[in-house]
C-alpha cells in the first residue's frame, strides 16, 4: 500500500509531465489556455443560469416559428384562392354570358309574339286589356 501513496504524491508534484523540462513561457501559455477555457466554461454556465434570458430566447423562437407558420398558411390560402378563382372564372363567364344571351333572346321572341298577336287580333287584345284594367281599378277602389 505504500506504493500507491507514492504514485499519488508523484502525480501531484508533476500534473502535466516533467515540470523541470518546460520553460516558463510554456508554463505561462498553458496557464493562459487554462484561463481561457475556464472563462468560456464560466460564461456558458452563467448563460444557462440566466432564466430570464432563456425565457426571452424561447419566446422569440416561438414567435418566429408562429410567424413562419402564419406566412405559410397565408401563402397556401392565397394559392388556393387563385386556383378556385381561376376555375370559377373559367366556368362562369361563358355559362353566365350564354344564359344572359338566351334569356334576352327568349324575352325578345316573347315580346315579338305578343306584339304580332295583338296586331293580328286587335279586338280580343282590347277586350283583355279592358278587363285587366277594370279588375285593377276595382281592386284599387276596394282597398280604399
Amino acid at each position: 500500500m505504500a506504493q500507491r501513496g507514492e504514485k499519488t504524491a508523484a502525480k501531484k508534484s508533476t500534473p502535466k509531465g516533467d515540470a523541470e523540462g518546460r520553460s516558463p513561457e510554456e508554463i505561462q501559455a498553458e496557464i493562459d489556455t487554462a484561463r481561457e477555457e475556464l472563462g468560456e466554461t464560466v460564461a456558458a454556465v452563467a448563460e444557462k443560469a440566466d432564466v430570464k434570458k432563456q425565457a426571452k430566447t424561447k419566446v422569440s423562437k416561438a414567435k418566429a416559428k408562429t410567424t413562419a407558420k402564419k406566412d405559410q398558411v397565408k401563402q397556401r390560402a392565397a394559392a388556393r384562392k387563385e386556383e378556385v378563382s381561376g376555375k370559377v372564372k373559367a366556368a362562369a363567364p361563358e355559362s353566365a354570358a350564354e344564359g344572359a344571351r338566351a334569356a334576352t333572346q327568349a324575352a325578345q321572341q316573347a315580346t315579338q309574339q305578343v306584339t304580332q298577336s295583338a296586331r293580328e287580333n286587335p279586338l280580343p287584345t282590347a277586350a283583355i286589356g279592358a278587363f285587366a284594367g277594370g279588375l285593377l281599378l276595382g281592386w284599387w277602389i276596394g282597398r280604399r
